[in-house]
């Protein structure tokens, strides 16, 4: 799918993730503005991040995060080159992951 893009530096022992996920975080409340019918929900319900084998986040989110939605996170444990996986999966059964070295 290639929905997400993630950046990842280490400074002082911190690795600091940012990512963008692309996705478009439909509430199911929201009518479409021809047909006049509700677009179904489609929203990402988890997230996680992973780092040499390890989970260093987890997040449960709802229809109530927007579209397109960024997340950046800070944790320790991990050196220049390793790698950062993040993983989402959504209501609807769909999912995406990438991976990003550390730089």
């Amino acid at each position: 799918m290639g929905s997400i893009k993630i950046r990842a530096k280490e400074a002082g022992g911190v690795v600091t993730v940012k990512c963008l996920i692309s996705h478009p975080m439909e509430t199911g409340q929201r009518k479409d503005k021809k047909t006049g019918k509700l677009i179904p929900a489609k929203f990402i319900q988890e997230v996680k991040a992973e780092s040499k084998g390890k989970n260093v986040l987890t997040s449960y989110w709802s229809g109530g995060v927007s579209k397109n939605p960024y997340l950046s996170f800070k944790f320790k444990g991990a050196a220049k080159g390793d790698a950062v996986k993040i993983s989402w999966v959504d209501n609807t059964g769909a999912s995406d992951s990438a991976e990003a070295k550390i730089k």
